[in-house]
This record gives C-alpha cells, structure tokens and sequence, in this order.
C-alpha cells in the first residue's frame, strides 16, 4: 500500500483529535488549493480581518467584466477572511454563477469564510479537511488499485466475488461504492468513507475474505485521496506488479 506512513498518521490525528469537521467536497487539484491557502496566508498580514473594505464596490467589482481574474482572487480571498456574515452571503452568491476560471477559487473561499465564522460564533474547535478527491458530508473520497495475484486475467466467478464482498462489506461499514471497475487484471474502486475508519485494515481484510475462493487479489493495493490515477499510471503499476511475479 502506498502512502502507508501518511496515512496512519491521519488516522492517529483523526483518533486523537476531538473539534467539528469540515471536508471539502468539491475535487479541486491540489496544486490550486495549495496556492490559494498561500495566498490566503499572505492575504491574512495585510488585510484586516474586521471588514474595512467596501461591501458594495466589491459586489460590483465581481460582477464587472473588466475585473482581471487575480483582483477578484483578491476579492473573493478577502470576503472569506472577513468573520462579517454579509461577506459570506456574497461569496455564496458568487458561487451559484462564478466566473469559469474561478470556478474552485470562490469555492475555497466560501469554505474558508464559513470556518472562519463558525470558529467565531461556536467555542468547539473547527478542523479543516482538504484532498484532492474531496468528499461528502462527513466521508472523504478514495481511488482503489487493486492487482490480481498472478498474470492471468480475472475469472468471471472471481468478478463476482469482488463485486459482492466488496459491495456488502463497505456497506455494512457505511462507506458508498462510486465506481467499481473491473478490468482484466485489476480493479478501480472509487468510494467514499468515514474519515475515523481504517482504511488500510478495512480493505485488507476485505481482500483476505475474496482470496477464501482462491487467493487471486494480490495483498499489495495502491490507495489515494489526492486524484484518479490514469490509464498510464495504472499501467505503469500493473508492468511492475507483473515483473514481480514473474521474477518470483
């Protein structure tokens, strides 16, 4: 498994820590997330977070077609380190008809200005929780690789296996199977799951319940919640699995 270190050390934050989480929803690339908190940060030490802008111009300004795209990242950046609720209504405004390029950027910003309201109004702790798939309500969403144990192509009982004990055993876990795609000699999985589950041991033991009817899921899986790896990568992960067994 892939990321091992990185992930057990969220599951021991997520055990440890007690507050209110918020997951973005939203897949944004994690490039732009990074350069909108940078930005934000920068924002946060010259800004002040009081108001002291005009409310009015601002909702002008996004409106007007003239505005260049990095005055209304400024804009928007601005509205959401502002702890003023009107600030937020215009951000969540904004984003029911933003400007296609600003698409993500309004929708980190109404993120950022409800956490910084509720933060304000509410003595619980806020925790943000951001990746690259997003997810939903309080469940983060996950890519799945998995390889078959040798180099023949899956047998059809062996689709079945996985459909079903995959199927019914993250289920009974509340997790929400998006996309279950089987191919020849591996398998995507994307789904979404309570952010406190292992996510590790859940899917280990998973496979272990599928190798009952004939060991045929290889133990190492490639798991991620920063994007949807493509065909090449895939590909690129499936050649060296394949060398393997076959220097085996």
């Amino acid at each position: 498994m892939q990321q091992k270190n990185a992930f057990n050390q969220f599951q021991k934050f997520l055990k440890e820590t007690d507050g209110e989480f918020h997951i973005l929803e939203k897949q944004i690339s994690v490039d732009t997330q990074l350069e909108y908190f940078k930005f934000s940060d920068r924002l946060r030490k010259t800004v002040p977070s009081e108001g002291g802008f005009d409310l009015d111009r601002y909702m002008n300004d996004l409106k007007n077609p003239e505005s260049t795209k990095e005055y209304k990242q400024e804009i928007l950046s601005t509205l959401a380190i502002s702890k003023e609720v009107k600030s937020y209504r215009v951000l969540e405004e904004y984003v029911k008809q933003p400007d296609p390029e600003l698409t993500d950027w309004a929708y980190m910003a109404l993120m950022e200005s409800r956490i910084t309201l509720e933060t304000e109004l509410s003595d619980e702790k806020q925790i943000y929780i951001s990746t690259g798939l997003g997810g939903k309500g309080q469940k983060l969403r996950f890519f799945l690789l998995l390889l078959s144990s040798t180099e023949e192509p899956f047998l059809d009982y062996q689709r079945q296996v996985i459909e079903r004990e995959f199927e019914y055993a993250l289920s009974k876990l509340d997790c929400e199977i998006e996309r279950l795609t089987i191919k020849e000699q591996y398998v995507e999985i994307v789904l979404l799951m309570p952010i406190r589950l292992d996510i590790k041991k859940t899917i280990e033991d998973i496979i272990q319940e599928c190798n009952q009817y004939g060991n045929f899921l290889s133990p190492v899986f490639t798991v991620t919640n920063m994007k949807e790896l493509d065909e090449q990568e895939i590909e690129k992960i499936l050649h060296s699995h394949i060398q393997n067994l076959i220097e085996d």
